[in-house]
C-alpha cells in the first residue's frame, strides 16, 4: 500500500508555502483517524475551505 498526498499548490490563493506546511501538520496528526487501506481518502483543504487536493490510500508501491 502507499499513502498519497498531493496539493495543487497553483490553487493556494494565498502564502502557499505556509499553507502547505498547515496542511502537512494536520494531515501528520489526522492520519490515524481514517483506516489505512486501499480506497481510503479525502478532499484536502486550505484555510478558506477550498479543495486545493487530495489524500488516498492506494493499492502498490
Amino acid at each position: 500500500m502507499k499513502f498519497v498526498l498531493e496539493v495543487v499548490l497553483d490553487a493556494v490563493k494565498e502564502a502557499p508555502a505556509e499553507e502547505l506546511g498547515r496542511i502537512l501538520h494536520y494531515w501528520a496528526g489526522n492520519v490515524g483517524h481514517h483506516p489505512l487501506e486501499p480506497g481510503s481518502g479525502e478532499a484536502i483543504m486550505d484555510s478558506a475551505y477550498t479543495a486545493v487536493g487530495s489524500w488516498r490510500i492506494e493499492d502498490g508501491q
